[in-house]
């Protein structure tokens, strides 16, 4: 397995994001991107990467907020989200480079590119499609569904997946009927899972020790929203091989 931090710059920040390939020897194979939990790219996010390069993929971990550096203090993380929702072109030229990054490694299919994301990462992936990248697929996990330009849902290209707890509060009932409004008079292939018992943030083994309601991780979801990302990246991305 071949892991390499690559530094990148976009919207005026020096960026370091992590890749995981195979040897560069074996064909090329479809690549994802995938974007982190609203802290940054911490450990959980690189493994995450690594456990889709095991399953025979590119992956490239970006970076939000520059050196590849994750942020802890949620006071300081929340201002930071909130001006990429409130203008999104920011966070879509961080996303849109991160790909490109992924498609020049000479592991990396470029046709065959995909972009996944958990809690902001997930918002961030969206953007990455109301943009009109060329991507086949893009998954969110917990991710939330606003977004300050619905009318750009008409640029989308991917096969578009949500997966979401029935108990987040982040993301309430609201706001996914907007979201089924949106890909539809977009005119997207879109799907969006729907778990019971399942809160925000249900990928995280960590997320209860934050101590807020509605936040925790859920296994069975995990499993299952894991297993639906495949089942699309198998439909929108063809067969791959596990790398040496």
């Amino acid at each position: 397995m071949k892991t390499e931090d690559i530094e990148y710059h976009a919207d005026g920040a020096r960026l370091v994001g992590t890749l995981f390939a195979g040897d560069e020897g074996a064909s090329r194979r479809p690549g994802v991107l995938v974007a982190p939990e609203g802290g940054g790219l911490v450990d959980l996010t690189k493994t995450i990467a690594r456990r889709l390069a095991e399953a025979g993929y590119v992956a490239f971990a970006m970076d939000y907020y520059g050196d590849g550096k994750p942020l802890t203090d949620r006071n300081a993380i929340m201002p930071k989200i909130e001006a990429f929702m409130a203008e999104p072109s920011a966070i879509r030229a961080r996303a849109a480079e991160a790909l490109a990054v992924l498609a020049r490694q000479p592991q990396c299919d470029p046709s065959r590119l995909a972009a996944i994301g958990y809690c902001f990462g997930g918002t961030t992936v969206l953007e990455l499609a109301r943009s009109g990248a060329d991507l086949k697929a893009v998954v969110g996990f917990h991710s939330g569904l606003a977004t300050a330009r619905p009318q750009d849902a008409a640029q989308i290209k991917a096969k578009v997946l949500t997966c979401i707890g029935a108990l987040d509060p982040i993301i309430p009932a609201e706001q996914r009927l907007a979201f089924e409004r949106e890909m539809t008079e977009g005119g997207v292939d879109w799907q969006m899972n729907l778990y019971g018992g399942a809160g925000h943030s249900f990928t995280n083994p960590n997320s209860g020790a934050l101590g807020m309601p509605g936040f925790g991780y859920h296994a069975e979801t995990d499993r299952r929203s894991w297993a639906a990302m495949l089942d699309l990246f198998d439909e929108s991305l063809g067969s791959v091989s596990v790398p040496k």
